[in-house]
């Protein structure tokens, strides 16, 4: 039995951004990051990068709001890579110590927005719906109200289950619950097995889980085996054929539980480079190297606000102002309205702004007394660029 002390030391090793939850299940076949500090954490005695060096001159007023998130008396907490593209070309790079560009940093929930374009394939070749019921056994019962839950709402984080994504304590939340608790064997099973609180659509509720069902669901479509090697198997097929090797995301490595079931929401490696790759493939509209990898219309899906919460599209935050009493995600008074992001636990971003031409990557260790610092820093940067 998992205690909660061994749930609460495995969530701080997983925080630290190098902990592999399938290494931790004895699953292997993992991509293995690349060489750097134990655990993800900072050398003290390895000066940090700027690649920016080679790249051509900046202004420097917008280096200057650059190398703010790398200052030592900075309120935003660790910066550990920060990455800048203007027209897809980098005009600034820059890595905190101990890290450079091969080094792979956890995506937390920017996971989600990869796991929802992965569903717009599969939607766009027609193996799955976005309004049709969602295809989840547990759900197929007669009069259960979940088999009313659809693509849609899952996207949009209005699927009416049960669930507490932040816990108070930390180990009363679900998802840590999912992550590191019972429902660590088979996340989706856990997730799923959650009683309807809402009618689907009714209801904005932020949700982890959410994303484990999505993947499992894309995984049940991909193979009917049950044995989770030749689910992972699937599932890394799919993305590799798919997604990784036409953006060129080399570094990509998705996690998955005991059961095969990739962890959609929160565990995915990748360098900077490749989040950025990702970023530009967004800002492109889905397209990358001439080539339409993802149609328009999903495009136009993720990036439209969702019915209960404007700041949200689909698996995916836009600078819009969010109902009364939710945190800010991003900076809607500052920003431009076509402005979206992909956002991670602990301040990881890719931001992209299409009129704006640009994609930025931040990733790092911001805590969450630091977040308005961090959003003010960034946003500073982009009104700069």
């Amino acid at each position: 039995m998992i205690t909660k002390k061994a749930m609460l030391a495995s969530a701080a090793l997983m925080m630290l951004g190098g902990w592999s939850l399938t290494q931790a299940a004895g699953q292997g076949n993992i991509a293995p990051g690349a060489p750097g500090p134990k655990l993800g954490a900072s050398l003290d005695n390895v000066q940090a990068v700027d690649m920016s060096e080679a790249l051509p001159a900046l202004d420097p007023m917008i280096k200057a709001k650059a190398d703010a998130l790398f200052a030592d008396d900075s309120e935003v907490g660790e910066t550990r890579a920060l990455y800048v593209l203007r027209d897809g070309e980098p005009i600034y790079e820059r890595y905190g110590a101990g890290f450079g560009p091969n080094s792979k940093l956890i995506s937390w929930s920017m996971a989600k927005s990869i796991t929802a374009v992965l569903a717009g394939i599969m939607v766009s070749d027609g193996q799955l719906s976005l309004d049709g019921p969602a295809p989840v056994a547990a759900w197929e019962r007669s009069g259960d109200p979940r088999g009313a839950i659809a693509l849609r709402d899952l996207l949009h984080m209005a699927s009416g289950l049960e669930h507490v994504e932040n816990g108070d304590p930390v180990w009363k939340g679900d998802t840590v619950e999912m992550l590191f608790g019972s429902g660590a064997q088979d996340m989706a099973g856990f997730a799923e097995a959650k009683p309807a609180a809402a009618r689907p659509g009714e209801l904005f509720n932020y949700s982890s889980a959410t994303s484990v069902i999505l993947a499992d669901i894309m995984t049940d479509t991909l193979t009917p085996s049950q044995n989770p090697d030749a689910r992972r198997e699937a599932m890394r097929d799919f993305i590799q054929g798919r997604l990784a090797e036409p953006l060129g995301m080399t570094s990509l490595t998705p996690e998955f539980d005991a059961r095969g079931t990739m962890i959609g929401g929160s565990v995915m490696h990748a360098t900077a480079r490749d989040y950025a790759k990702f970023g530009e493939f967004l800002r492109n509209h889905g397209v990358v190297n001439g080539q339409r990898l993802l149609p328009e219309a999903w495009m136009q899906f993720m990036l439209t606000p969702s019915p209960n919460d404007a700041g949200y599209g689909g698996h995916i935050w836009l600078n819009r102002r969010r109902p009364a009493g939710a945190d800010a995600a991003l900076w809607p008074d500052r920003g431009p309205n076509d402005l979206f992001a992909c956002i991670g636990h602990r301040g990881q971003y890719i931001i992209v702004s299409p009129s704006q031409r640009v994609t930025v990557v931040r990733l790092g260790i911001t805590d969450d007394d630091e977040f308005p610092a961090l959003r003010r820093r960034l946003a500073d940067l982009m009104a700069s660029l």
